[in-house]
């Protein structure tokens, strides 16, 4: 099964973080946490506290947060510390996000702990690795083709990459044991198609499908939704804005 090939399949190094090394002794490896509004998905606008994660299993040629993925950074923080952080900035949602937070070794203590001090908890996740994580929101944005990085760094991670972007088995049992949404970044009308079929393959629910354009600047989101609303309207998906590219320009901590 796919699935079971995941974790041992990703070369020494690829990840950047999660299940090995320094994190399981001196806790999560933390990118950033930043208190904003949610910019994407059916809570966008809702203030909330982001805890990112660093370390991820993939390397999308558009990747909007490196310093998560293609150049991991951050320090190990123990849960107690992270948790406190949260807390202090006194809001009443919590975004987990990445790089990619389900590979991280101790996300299913920090989900639970997020939950003890009681907030409404969000994941984002490509949808790759399952693990019994507590949250009220799964946020899934499985990766279509047009994330694989063939000419980024000479394409060397083009291959792993593209073995480890879809896992049907994950994402229906995520969306079968959570709240969910599934957030596709699209870059050409021709995405659709890709997109039809994960739906058909995974069986899910269309309402809860969201369209995003691709891009890092206002200029790029405005000039791809320009067509992608027009495709929602024809296929009746939802359209998701980008609200933190519109107003900050994918500026990092907002």
């Amino acid at each position: 099964m796919r699935g079971m090939r995941l974790m041992s399949a990703a070369p020494e190094g690829f990840y950047g973080g999660g299940d090995s090394g320094p994190s399981r002794v001196r806790g999560l490896r933390v990118s950033e946490i930043f208190y904003s509004i949610q910019g994407e998905g059916i809570l966008a606008g809702v203030p909330s506290v982001f805890v990112r994660l660093s370390g991820c299993n993939l390397r999308c040629g558009w990747c909007d947060t490196p310093y998560a993925s293609w150049n991991p950074e951050g320090d190990y923080k123990m849960l107690g510390e992270i948790l406190g952080d949260v807390r202090s900035r006194w809001s009443t949602h919590v975004v987990v996000t990445g790089g990619e937070p389900m590979i991280a070794d101790k996300i299913v203590d920090l989900t639970k702990g997020l939950k003890g001090i009681d907030l409404h908890v969000t994941i984002e996740t490509a949808g790759t690795v399952y693990k019994p994580v507590v949250c009220d929101l799964m946020s899934i944005s499985p990766k279509l083709a047009n994330s694989t990085p063939r000419k980024r760094e000479g394409g060397k991670y083009a291959a792993q990459h593209d073995e480890l972007r879809y896992n049907p088995e994950v994402l229906r049992q995520l969306m079968g044991e959570y709240e969910y949404q599934l957030k596709f970044v699209v870059t050409a009308p021709e995405d659709l198609a890709e997109i039809e079929t994960i739906l058909k393959e995974t069986n899910a629910d269309r309402r809860r499908v969201l369209l995003m354009p691709e891009g890092v600047s206002s200029e790029a989101i405005y000039t791809r939704s320009q067509w992608l609303v027009q495709l929602c309207k024809q296929e009746r998906f939802r359209y998701c804005p980008r609200l933190h590219i519109d107003l900050w320009n994918n500026e990092r901590g907002k």
